[in-house]
């Protein structure tokens, strides 16, 4: 873990240079002129002089001014340079200037057909990858005729049901040349299958195919709470992915651990930094325990970020987390492979960021956090419409969101250099910081025993419910400043928005009873029964890449035999069973 920043003799000189600057040049103007907090003037944003307190959106405080005396001494040598470890300023030596992060739009909604038609519209615009956003019965598991369907079919995302479901997803989409990424958890296994069997019958060479799963269980856990199995056989279906992928799917990342959501239930940046690369290690030591080589697994592991409004501390989170996965991945496993070590990821704007109120506002919003993610070195980038806090985003929106994307990559120059904001004093102290913060957080969790018995004894729940409550405290406050909500406050219409109708979920349903008619119950039945045999069973050990009892084949004959995602997922249950949390005080 760094210590604090030593003293030398430059730090030293720089600390005498601080100290004159305070008293001859900055306490003058502030007698002349007092500052005043952002928000209102309150204990916690003022300090013992009565003077402004100023702090990071996560609460980590900020002085006015840095020097090279916030910095430890050996900062440079330890920095690196853009392409080289500890990979601070990035994996690429050459940033964007040889190619671009992709830009990656999430969208789905209402029928595979809608669904279709958006991004074919958003790879016509300038898109370079898909997002793929599912309905929340997808999400569970659940079919589009289940009861527990009602009133949610279509609305949060793309209704899938069956392989026809996906094939339709992706007609006319070449799936060995699009990058396409999916936002799926509990079933990710599931979908994954049906995506395969979707590229194989278009003639695609599985080995050339790329894409992501974000197949994250443990920040469901953790913080979205979309989960079906408990924790233990939920991490089987994991590993599981991660042994066929290695074998099959070279170029596919079978997850995408993701921090996103975990900032969306209301973490601090930190938190989210924290967690998100301890469930990193999590997923490794169970990929080991499977037997597992590590290079082998670690370089397809991809990450996932939130990029919020405060627009320092974002770059610095993302620059923070190359340097510890690079030192975890070297000191704590021993990875031999440098693409083992570096730290990939997909970057989102903030969803919860945005205001229901002027919501036009949002625009500027995602266009601060989009470059933050640009400058923190993202790999990919999706840019929140300005309209999410309403509904789904209309097709105008849209555009907008991905135009922001354009605009940054052709206008402002910020892709031609790489990490430019490397070496600044104040983003160089912010990314210590985080460094320092992410690895006390791993010092409790390591005396927890991992990350999945910290789960089941509350452990990261509390640290975020109680974050996001301090938050709130604070802006209900007047302490922190919501443009629209909590000042500036005007009236004005609400913008057109989508809405999707209980037609999809007729559709469907109707989708399904035919596909029930048609096909062979009995193929379908023995599949089933095949998989729930193969889930019983301890993961056997690898041989020739893939073991006897990993689910990925069983999975796959059940999506040639048509059976659907809720008859699967219901199948597991009965092996696996199923996960209610306990509230923890």
């Amino acid at each position: 873990m760094p210590d604090a920043p030593p003293t030398n003799s430059l730090t030293s000189n720089a600390s005498v240079e601080r100290a004159r600057w305070d008293k001859h040049t900055l306490d003058p103007a502030l007698s002349k002129t007092p500052e005043r907090p952002i928000g209102a003037a309150t204990g916690s944003n003022l300090d013992d002089k009565g003077r402004a307190r100023f702090s990071t959106i996560s609460g980590v405080p900020v002085d006015r001014l840095y020097t090279e005396a916030d910095l430890p001494d050996d900062w440079e040598s330890n920095l690196g340079a853009p392409g080289q470890p500890p990979y601070t300023r990035g994996i690429h030596p050459n940033g964007y200037s040889g190619k671009l992060w992709t830009m990656r739009q999430f969208s789905g909604f209402a029928s595979p057909e809608e669904t279709n038609q958006r991004y074919k519209y958003l790879l016509a615009n300038g898109g370079s990858g898909l997002s793929v956003a599912f309905d929340l019965p997808t999400l569970m598991g659940c079919d589009s005729d289940d009861p527990q369907s009602e009133g949610e079919v279509g609305k949060c995302g793309v209704a899938i049901d069956s392989l026809e479901d996906m094939e339709t997803l992706f007609s006319g989409i070449n799936l060995e040349r699009t990058t396409v990424s999916m936002t799926i958890n509990s079933p990710a296994s599931v979908i994954w299958a049906m995506y395969l069997e979707v590229a194989e019958r278009q003639g695609a060479d599985l080995a050339k195919i790329s894409g992501t799963l974000q197949n994250d269980i443990l920040k469901e856990y953790i913080a979205q709470k979309e989960y079906i199995y408990p924790p233990a056989p939920s991490m089987r279906l994991v590993v599981d992915t991660f042994e066929f992928g290695s074998r099959f799917t070279p170029r596919f990342n079978p997850i995408s651990i993701s921090g996103y959501h975990i900032r969306e239930a209301g973490s601090t940046a930190q938190q989210e930094l924290a967690f998100t690369l301890y469930d990193g290690i999590e997923y490794v030591e169970w990929a080991l325990r499977r037997g597992l080589a590590i290079d082998d697994f670690a370089p397809r592991l991809s990450f996932f970020f939130n990029s919020h409004n405060d627009f320092f501390e974002e770059i610095a989170k993302f620059r923070a987390a190359r340097k510890i996965w690079y030192r975890v991945m070297t000191e704590r496993y021993g990875a031999r492979n440098p693409r083992s070590t570096w730290m990939r990821f997909h970057t989102q704007t903030a969803g919860v960021s945005l205001t229901a109120q002027q919501p036009k506002n949002n625009i500027a919003r995602v266009a601060i956090q989009a470059l933050a993610a640009v400058l923190g070195g993202t790999q990919s980038l999706h840019t929140d419409a300005y309209d999410e806090a309403l509904a789904l985003p209309t097709e105008d929106a849209v555009r907008i969101a991905l135009r922001t994307q354009q605009i940054l990559a052709y206008e402002s120059g910020v892709a031609d250099v790489a990490d430019p904001l490397g070496g600044s004093y104040f983003v160089e102290r912010l990314t210590f910081e985080m460094e320092k913060a992410a690895f006390e957080y791993f010092e409790k969790l390591d005396a927890m025993g991992g990350m999945v018995r910290a789960i089941e004894h509350g452990f990261p729940q509390k640290e975020i419910a109680q974050a996001s409550y301090d938050y709130q405290r604070a802006v209900e406050a007047g302490e922190k400043i919501i443009v629209g909500v909590n000042e500036y406050v005007v009236e004005e219409p609400s913008p057109e928005i989508l809405y999707i109708d209980e037609s999809v979920r007729d559709a469907q349903t109707a989708k399904l009873k035919k596909l029930r008619r048609n096909r062979s119950n009995e193929a379908v039945a023995r599949s089933l029964l095949a998989l729930c045999q193969a889930a019983e069973k301890e993961p056997s050990a690898v041989t020739d890449g893939v073991s006897s009892t990993n689910t990925l084949p069983y999975l796959l004959d059940c999506v040639k035999a048509h059976a659907t995602v809720g008859e699967i997922c219901n199948a597991l249950k009965k092996v696996m069973g199923t996960y209610e949390e306990t509230s923890i005080a």
